[in-house]
């Protein structure tokens, strides 16, 4: 059981945001898969009653099952002071490199979007790199933890940098490349709040930056090509920039008001690929238009400022750490998927939180949230 005085810190604007954020993502997933038949003409009250009678048979009812779920996994995350994970570091730590071996386990792994990265579980496939996350910030925030302050030199950051290079190297042989980026932003917004010395962080980037053209020759053909169309935006023989082309197209045509809920035509003629998923801000921007990607551009900043102030409220280093390393991971997943729909970012597979259709994605942000609103309702002070 929760204690009440303890329930009474919980940030319950920051629940809010992520309701708002998943409503309006349940709404523009049931457009992007085409469920709502528009061969009428529809009000947007009896659109809404299509949703219910006919979209929640397709993947909008897979995503409400899965934050129903999620729902569950944040209070049993909220019973569980935050600091038992820390003090279990070491098994989070080893199990979360288990669960991304666990894809080359015969007639378990399976290759999505190529990228090995899933599991069949049955009815479902389950992206095991999701939950190697959380079990990555909660192992490694010990560990900043007991560093705490003691980052100066090269030296000192080796411990980190060996802490996270299993995790880099089994993703990008499983050819997901957006999620090793993940992982490396999460380790280094954790190095910052840890006290690493800023000079180290400087060359360290200089050092990444000029080693690009070695690392680009050790990716897959697909993801050089990936590279390469962002570089060349305007060469459309490249693969991936049709697809930017054709959503940059979208959004704009949906200028100040869009076109309206359900009434989409890029999507619905197929010019978007997987536009429930990545491209999901594509459909958004032209059924709802220059204010709908405003609102949901606000919704964003005002989560992730909400968990930059839990962070700084945290009674303890760990608990700061954690929610640093969350923000972090939200933070990049949110700057990459808008990014690349309006072609600032290269193309990869990362969703967009709360918002984009996805189980596993899904649960694992709920489990996230869970972790920022233990850390909040254990804060510095306790209002009685």
């Amino acid at each position: 059981m929760i204690e009440r005085r303890l329930i009474k810190n919980i940030d319950f604007g920051l629940i809010a945001v992520v309701i708002v954020i998943f409503f309006i993502g349940v709404i523009i997933i049931t457009s992007a898969t085409n469920v709502i038949d528009l061969s009428k003409d529809t009000t947007f009250k009896e659109s809404i009653g299509e949703i219910i009678d006919i979209g929640l048979k397709r993947q909008p009812k897979i995503q409400i099952i899965a934050f129903i779920i999620g729902v569950i996994a944040v209070l049993a995350t909220l019973t569980i002071n935050y600091n038992s994970f820390g003090n279990a570091y070491k098994p989070l730590y080893v199990i979360s490199i288990i669960l991304l071996l666990m894809v080359y386990i015969p007639g378990l792994g399976v290759v999505r979007g190529g990228a090995r990265s899933w599991i069949n579980l049955g009815p479902l496939d389950f992206q095991t790199s999701e939950v190697a996350k959380l079990g990555f910030i909660l192992s490694l925030a010990k560990y900043l933890e007991m560093k705490y302050e003691k980052l100066e030199t090269i030296k000192d950051l080796i411990g980190p940098m060996l802490f996270v290079l299993p995790f880099v190297i089994l993703l990008l042989k499983q050819t997901d490349l957006g999620t090793a980026l993940v992982f490396i932003v999460i380790t280094f917004g954790m190095l910052f709040v840890a006290g690493v010395n800023i000079k180290l962080v400087l060359y360290g980037g200089l050092i990444g930056i000029s080693s690009l053209p070695l690392v680009y020759n050790f990716l897959k053909p697909h993801q050089q090509q990936r590279i390469d169309a962002f570089l060349n935006p305007s060469d459309p023989t490249l693969p991936g920039n049709y697809h930017v082309a054709q959503s940059k197209t979208a959004i704009g045509s949906g200028m100040i008001y869009g076109k309206g809920l359900f009434k989409g035509t890029f999507h619905r003629g197929d010019f978007l690929p997987v536009q429930e998923t990545d491209f999901i801000y594509a459909v958004l921007g032209e059924e709802l238009g220059l204010i709908g990607c405003t609102i949901i551009l606000l919704l964003y900043f005002l989560f992730l400022y909400k968990m930059v102030k839990i962070s700084k409220d945290a009674k303890d280093i760990y608990g700061q750490l954690v929610v640093t390393g969350i923000t972090f991971m939200f933070a990049f997943q949110i700057i990459e998927n808008i990014g690349m729909t309006v072609g600032i970012m290269p193309v990869t597979g990362i969703t967009l939180p709360f918002l984009s259709y996805g189980g596993s994605s899904l649960i694992t942000s709920m489990i996230a949230l869970g972790l920022v609103l233990n850390v909040s309702m254990r804060k510095k002070k306790i209002r009685f």
